[in-house]
């Protein structure tokens, strides 16, 4: 999306009545929503409160170059989202705060609204306050998104143990193709064309992700996973905070991670491996899970009756084994982190 002058300033308090006259929705669970020093809300006694919050700034996380500004907004929704959700936790209350440069109209942060509560609109999740701010580098936008999950029963990233499967949603890979696409347009001559319904779904799995918000409420509620994560940096490096937090080690073999058709054939136009796509891609947002041995069975079949797509992708082993790939062809490698991580 190009920049545009503003054509006229924007206002503060007018803004916020807009966007309160817009997107608040009324609940009997919000006793005091936008319009007051602090939102109110009533939690059922018996839960436990989850509580994520994501700080996006432009240039780092989105380029309005080449998403819209609702693409924006929706793909902050579910980044917070997903974060619940790897916890099987039920979404429920949204809290944003933006910083807005001169460059924007209120139009413009409208568009950006409109996203984020599309995105949460498929979950219930009712926008309750926030704050607004000028900026003078660019759109930065803060959000935080409260959960519940019933006490005593939320995933951590700490329980796998020795022997435990490892699983994901999905397929992976498709977001960072998605990203390169959007990004990288340049191709060789004699790569092979991609099918426009392969870029399509592609950059579509990058600008519009789904959080995996009633798979994790199923893992965790059927008392099936041991620990959870959600890939929003990639399973190289997401798998590490697994392992580490639950002292072991892992094998992931390479042949068996999900990859969809678009991702593949991607991968063969930039001559490129697409498992590497799939262990460095990060915003995917599809959930990594470990489960005990006995509840595979279980857990495969229920995943079936739900339409749920899962992949068994490795094995958790001990914590000197390390973090290794493995496949039929070849002795197993140490799994390098190719995933996004801040300040490298």
């Amino acid at each position: 999306m190009a920049r545009r002058k503003a054509a006229t300033a924007i206002q503060e308090f007018p803004l916020i009545r807009q966007l309160q006259r817009r997107f608040e929705r009324n609940s009997p669970s919000v006793i005091q929503g936008i319009g007051d020093d602090a939102a109110v809300v009533s939690i059922l006694p018996g839960d436990w409160t989850v509580l994520t919050t994501d700080l996006l700034a432009e240039g780092v996380h989105f380029d309005l170059r080449t998403a819209a500004l609702a693409s924006v907004g929706y793909r902050a929704a579910m980044a917070n989202l997903s974060d619940v959700a790897a916890m099987g936790a039920t979404p429920r209350f949204l809290l944003v705060s933006i910083a807005i440069p001169p460059t924007l109209r209120t139009a413009d942060v409208t568009q950006l609204y409109r996203g984020l509560m599309q995105a949460c609109d498929r979950y219930d999740v009712l926008l309750i306050g926030g704050d607004t701010s000028a900026s003078r580098q660019g759109l930065f936008l803060s959000i935080t998104l409260l959960g519940t999950v019933k006490r005593g029963q939320a995933l951590f990233r700490h329980g796998a143990t020795v022997g435990d499967s490892l699983y994901v949603t999905g397929t992976i890979g498709d977001s960072l193709a998605g990203l390169q696409l959007l990004t990288k347009r340049r191709r060789t001559a004699r790569s092979p064309r991609l099918r426009p319904a392969d870029r399509r779904f592609l950059i579509n799995r990058h600008l519009h992700p789904t959080a995996r918000v009633q798979e994790g409420l199923w893992l965790n509620q059927a008392r099936l996973a041991t620990s959870a994560i959600d890939l929003s940096d990639g399973l190289s490096g997401d798998l590490r905070h697994i392992c580490e937090q639950s002292r072991v080690g892992a094998a992931v073999d390479v042949a068996q991670l999900p990859l969809s058709p678009a991702c593949q054939a991607y991968a063969e136009t930039q001559g490129i491996d697409p498992a590497t796509l799939a262990l460095a891609g990060g915003e995917d947002y599809e959930l990594l899970f470990t489960v005990a041995p006995r509840h595979e069975r279980s857990l495969e079949r229920q995943a079936r009756a739900r339409g749920f797509q899962i992949t068994k992708v490795g094995v958790i082993r001990p914590r000197t084994f390390g973090i290794q790939t493995t496949s039929i062809d070849g002795p197993a490698r140490p799994l390098p982190v190719t995933s996004y991580q801040h300040f490298r």
